[in-house]
C-alpha cells in the first residue's frame, strides 16, 4: 500500500464549533447515523435556506477554488506519481486551486469567506455548511459518475436533508479497534476492553482526542447500559451525555495517551507504549508494514466512522469547474487514486476494478454493506433530537466541547 499523506487530527473540532453551530441548533432535524437509510432517504427534518441547484453547466471559468483535506487534491508535488489534479486540469481547462484545512472548522469558516468553490466536507460539518447557507444543493445529473456510486452513501443524514442531495460522496471508513497481538489475549471483540476501569492493560490504551469521541462512549453505552435509552450516539439528552462523560471520565483512569495524529498512533503501536485502542484501516496497515504485530476489529457493538462529501458554495464563482471536479473525483480510476492514497474505502463502487493493489477494496471492505451498516457516521450533534425524539432537547456540539474539556482535565 501507497504510505498516505500525513494529517492532521481529521475533525479536530473546537470551541468554535458552537457559533458555527447556531444556526444548526436553532433549526433542528432528524436523522439516522447507521449505514442503513432511514425511510424515505436523506436526513435531516430541517428546512434549510432556499437556494437553487445549478441547471445546467456552463462554459467551464477557467479554474476552481478548493477546499480539502490532505491528500485529497494531490498535484503530485508530496509524490510526482500522485496527480490527479494535473490530469483534471488538462481534460477541462479548469486550473485547480487548493487551499488544505486540518480541521472542520476551519473548512466552514474558510467556505463562509466565499472565496471558494467546494469543499470536501466530514459529517460534523455538512449540516452546518446546509443549514447557514454556505452550500447549495447539488444537481446530481449533471454529476455522469454519481450513478455509479454505493448506495448505501447516497442521500444520507450527512449529505442530503430532505431527500435532496447536497453533494457527491467521496469515500468512508470506520473507527476500529486495534490492539497488539502479542501483548492482549484473548482477542477482544468488544469496546469494553478500552472502558473498563480494571483493564490489565491501564496506562497502555489510547483514545481518539476529539469532543466527537463522546459518540464512541455512548455508542458502548447502547448495548452496556440500553436502560439510558440511547438509539443514536450523537443524539444525546442531558442524561444521556452525563452517563458518556462518566464513562469517558473513568475511562482516563487506564489512558495511555489520546491521539490525533496518526503518524503518533502508528509509533505508539510499534513501540508497545500502546496496545489497544481506537484506530483507522490505515493506521493497522502502517502498523503491519513496520513489522508489528496488531489485529483490527469492528466490535460487536459496531463502531463510530466518517463519510466526507465534496459540496458546492451557494455562490461559487466558478460553479461549472466546481462540478467538472466533483465528477472527476469520483470518477472510476481517480476515486480509487485517492482512497489508496488516503486510505480509505472509495465512494463509486467501479473504483475497485482500478486499484493497484487488487485486494484494497477487501481490506477496506469497500463493498461490504453489512459492514458499514454497523458503522454510525459523525454527523454532528443539534439540539433537535437526531433520533426523532421530539419530547426532550438534545445537547449541541457546543455542549459536548465544554464536556470534552471537563473529561480532559
Amino acid at each position: 500500500m501507497r504510505s498516505p499523506r500525513p494529517r492532521l487530527a481529521r475533525p479536530s473540532l473546537v470551541v468554535t464549533a458552537a457559533l458555527a453551530l447556531a444556526a444548526v441548533a436553532g433549526c433542528g432535524g432528524s436523522s439516522t447515523t447507521s449505514g442503513s437509510a432511514p425511510a424515505g432517504a436523506g436526513g435531516g427534518a430541517f428546512t434549510p435556506p432556499k437556494i437553487e441547484a445549478l441547471k445546467s453547466l456552463g462554459a467551464g471559468e477557467g479554474q476552481v477554488n478548493l477546499v480539502a483535506w490532505a491528500g485529497y487534491a494531490e498535484d503530485g508535488s508530496n509524490d510526482p506519481k500522485v496527480d490527479w489534479v494535473h490530469p483534471f486540469e488538462k481534460a477541462t481547462g479548469c486550473t485547480v486551486n487548493t487551499k488544505t484545512a486540518g480541521t472542520s472548522d476551519e473548512m466552514v469558516n474558510l467556505m463562509k469567506t466565499g472565496e471558494y468553490d467546494a469543499v470536501s466536507a466530514s459529517g460534523d460539518a455538512s449540516l452546518r455548511l446546509i443549514a447557514s447557507g454556505t452550500v447549495a444543493p447539488v444537481n446530481t445529473g449533471l454529476i455522469p459518475n454519481y450513478k455509479d456510486v454505493f448506495d448505501g452513501l447516497k442521500l444520507k443524514p450527512w449529505n442530503s436533508v430532505n431527500g435532496v442531495a447536497y453533494g457527491v460522496p467521496h469515500g468512508r471508513g470506520a473507527n476500529l479497534l486495534m490492539w497488539r497481538s502479542d501483548k492482549v489475549s484473548p482477542a477482544p471483540d468488544s469496546w469494553s476492553v478500552v472502558f473498563d476501569p480494571n483493564s490489565p492493560y491501564k496506562g497502555k490504551v489510547t483514545a481518539y482526542d476529539s469532543p466527537i469521541y463522546i459518540a464512541d462512549a455512548a455508542l458502548y453505552l447502547m448495548s452496556a447500559k440500553p436502560e439510558l435509552g440511547i438509539k443514536d450516539p450523537y443524539a444525546l439528552d442531558d442524561k444521556q451525555l452525563q452517563a458518556a462523560v462518566d464513562l469517558l471520565k473513568q475511562q482516563k483512569s487506564i489512558i495511555g495517551e489520546y491521539w490525533s495524529d496518526y503518524t503518533k498512533a502508528v509509533q505508539s503501536f510499534k513501540g508497545g507504549d500502546t496496545l489497544v485502542g481506537t484506530t483507522w484501516q490505515v493506521i493497522a496497515n502502517l502498523v503491519k508494514a513496520e513489522k508489528a504485530p496488531v489485529d483490527v476489529t469492528l466490535p460487536k457493538e459496531g463502531s463510530t466512522g466518517w463519510s466526507d462529501t465534496w459540496m458546492v458554495a451557494a455562490k461559487a464563482k466558478h460553479p461549472t469547474c466546481a462540478y467538472k471536479w466533483m465528477d472527476w473525483i469520483i470518477s472510476p480510476k481517480v476515486n480509487a487514486q485517492v482512497a489508496e492514497w488516503f486510505g480509505e474505502a472509495p465512494s463509486n463502487s467501479k473504483a475497485c476494478q482500478e486499484t493497484s493493489d487488487t485486494s484494497f477494496c477487501d481490506t477496506y471492505h469497500a463493498t461490504d454493506e453489512s459492514y458499514f451498516s454497523k458503522v454510525h457516521y459523525w454527523t454532528t450533534p443539534i439540539a433537535q433530537c437526531l433520533d426523532g425524539r421530539t419530547d426532550v432537547k438534545c445537547t449541541d456540539y457546543s455542549q459536548w466541547t465544554r464536556a470534552w474539556t471537563e473529561i480532559k482535565g
